[in-house]
């Protein structure tokens, strides 16, 4: 019998989800998963039922009740530390680089949301969008140069909570396309093709097509 649930929107376009599923499965927790499909007008009744703040990741383990996306990421590394670098100096670097994914990208979060089925190539290039993606390009570009030695992740061979915070941003890259370096199409690649990664992807494709809302569907004006 799981020892819980976690609680999730749409894969093909809820990004919080992810980081939060790719924690869970990190870890290795024993949990269910349940798929509660966003509607509009929000909020999402099935959500607010049963999360604290009516949102998702919701995860439910063991007598514990986490929601938002970090809280669960660091929930599931206190379970398997091996999320988190091993070394005291790349971990603060790497909880550094996840909370600013957390709390902040605005502007890229606005003009190129996730949609995994989506093609908006060349679209959503908004300042604010512009400046966030060359503040994540240098971002990843400085962490990988000080940590990244020996693997293609952020810290590495592994792929570490870091990397899972930035899964919805790299997918966002290969929707909407935006001009990046040759290092960071590296990155995405390797995040793209990394087995949890792929799943999800695999799971957002068989989902219903009445799951779709239609301001995730419709392209910006170019």
């Amino acid at each position: 019998m799981p020892d819980g649930r976690l609680v999730i929107a749409n894969r093909r376009t809820s990004s919080w989800s992810l980081r939060g599923w790719l924690a869970v499965q990190l870890a290795g927790l024993d949990v269910e998963e349940v798929v509660i499909p966003l509607t509009r007008p929000g909020p999402t009744a099935a959500i607010a039922a049963v999360s604290p703040n009516g949102r998702v990741p919701y995860l439910e383990h063991a007598g514990a009740r986490v929601w938002e996306s970090l809280a669960i990421v660091e929930y599931c590394a206190e379970q398997t530390p091996a999320l988190w670098p091993a070394d005291r100096i790349a971990r603060a670097a790497a909880r550094s680089v996840a909370a600013e994914m957390h709390g902040g990208f605005t502007g890229l979060r606005r003009a190129m949301w996730m949609n995994l089925g989506a093609d908006f190539a060349g679209l959503g290039r908004t300042p604010e969008a512009l400046a966030d993606i060359a503040r994540i390009e240098a971002l990843w570009a400085d962490t990988r140069a000080r940590f990244g030695a020996g693997g293609a992740f952020l810290f590495g061979a592994a792929f570490t909570a870091a990397d899972a915070m930035y899964a919805p941003v790299v997918a966002r890259f290969l929707t909407w396309r935006p001009e990046l370096s040759v290092a960071s199409r590296a990155y995405c690649a390797a995040v793209r093709a990394h087995p949890l990664v792929a799943a999800w992807y695999d799971a957002a494709e068989r989902e219903p097509a009445a799951w779709r809302l239609p301001e995730y569907e419709t392209p910006p004006p170019a």
